[in-house]
């Protein structure tokens, strides 16, 4: 199972930049896959997580109806569109899959990707 994430980059306080977690070697219709981000000096935080099964979606308050996370079944990859990005928002965002246990919980987490780097400027 391979995960790579794509589509960090400067941008500026309330863009619009959408990631992009490409999954390969994995059978999504029974798990979940969630971002995570870690900004330097600070632990990694779950961002937002998608539930195979019934599309359910889980987000962190400090996102919530800014970050919509979603799959795109064609390139069977998991996508973060993040709206109105605020400087807090700057770290590194990493794409997981559940192995089991709790979805806030970064151990419960699996296939980590190489994670993408987001700077947003004031």
């Amino acid at each position: 199972v391979q995960l790579q994430a794509s589509g960090g980059g400067l941008v500026q306080a309330g863009g619009s930049p959408r990631l992009s977690c490409a999954v390969s070697g994995l059978t999504f219709g029974n798990s979940a896959i969630a971002w995570f981000r870690q900004a330097p000096g600070r632990e990694r935080e779950g961002v937002a997580c998608i539930v195979s099964d019934n599309d359910d979606t889980v987000y962190s308050d400090s996102v919530k109806g800014r970050f919509t996370i979603s799959r795109d079944g064609a390139k069977v990859a998991i996508v973060l569109q993040m709206n109105n990005l605020k400087p807090e928002d700057t770290a590194v965002y990493y794409c997981a899959t559940l192995r089991g246990g709790s979805k806030n919980d970064s151990g419960s987490y699996d296939n980590w990707g190489q994670g993408t780097q987001v700077t947003v400027s004031s």
